[in-house]
């Protein structure tokens, strides 16, 4: 069974379960992660003893918004509409991540997922194949000088993208437009306080290496096919992550049935579990299958 065969299996009413959004949850959700985040900068502004181990959690706090914006792409965070627009715009700020082309770049993947042709995620080539390009690949340089040449790129150039609708490329230019004027003012305010630099710069550069490795196990090592329950993985793990990542560890899932919001993905993975294709025991075992995997 497919995903698809699985999705028109689901009762009406199950579908109905599975797929109801929650502000209460979303927002419950989202405070306890502020929460963290808060604590941690609050250490670091006021240099607690031992401040400097706290640019690892706001770091990781920090690079896992990515999930968060991604999740306000589909909409289901939050039941209101203009709280998932809020958010995710929010977010393009902290994690160079424009929120209106990321909508665009993450439905392509979407409707592409792992496709070596078409999957916007694999349009700079395919994921690292040495132990080299691995290393590199987890430091994040990929991923910044990526996104410097998208803002750019949507700021002041030419918009060719094909996912990207020319109805939107207005709204696209302000917004990175937008974006590096907020950072001038960051690098500006640097020669009078470092504080940007500890409490946001530092910590996103020591927490990326921890989502690339997150992020590689979604698609790494499953095979170009359709379904959505074989080209994406599911991989266990526990509570913390699953919290960080707002569920998005239940990937397969995630592809197979988009509008299931984070809070019900659990639910959803009740009745996949049986017929998923690619699975790893934790991010550990999936790494070592990788190095083992580009070894080879």
């Amino acid at each position: 069974m497919d995903h698809t065969q699985l999705v028109k299996s689901l009762p009406p009413e199950t579908k109905a379960a599975l797929t109801e959004r929650s502000d209460s949850r979303g927002l419950r959700h989202l405070a306890l992660y502020v929460l963290a985040m808060a604590l941690c900068t609050a250490g670091i502004a006021a240099q607690v003893p031992f401040w400097p181990v706290l640019m690892l959690p706001q770091g990781i706090l920090l690079v896992f918004l990515f999930t968060l914006s991604h999740e306000c792409t589909h909409q289901t965070p939050f039941k209101s509409v203009w709280m998932n627009e809020w958010v995710g715009h929010a977010i393009a700020a902290l994690m160079a991540l424009p929120f209106i082309w990321f909508r665009y770049f993450h439905l392509a993947h979407h409707k592409y997922t792992n496709d070596p042709d078409r999957d916007p995620e694999l349009e700079s080539g395919p994921r690292p194949a040495t132990l080299q390009q691995w290393l590199l690949y987890l430091s994040g340089w990929g991923y910044w000088r990526g996104m410097v040449r998208t803002l750019w790129t949507n700021a002041f150039g030419e918009i060719t993208s094909p996912y990207l609708p020319a109805r939107r490329h207005r709204s696209m230019r302000r917004e990175a437009r937008i974006i590096l004027g907020l950072y001038a003012i960051v690098l500006a305010s640097l020669f009078a306080s470092p504080l940007a630099l500890w409490l946001w710069l530092v910590p996103l550069m020591i927490g990326q290496p921890f989502l690339r490795a997150y992020l590689l196990a979604e698609h790494g090592l499953c095979p170009p096919v359709a379904n959505m329950l074989e080209n994406s993985r599911t991989t266990f793990t526990n509570r913390i992550v699953r919290f960080l990542a707002w569920n998005m560890p239940y990937h397969a899932e995630h592809h197979s049935y988009p509008n299931v919001p984070f809070h019900q993905l659990p639910a959803f993975h009740r009745i996949t579990q049986a017929h998923l294709k690619s699975t790893s025991e934790g991010y550990a075992e999936f790494t070592g299958d990788y190095l083992k995997a580009i070894a080879d």
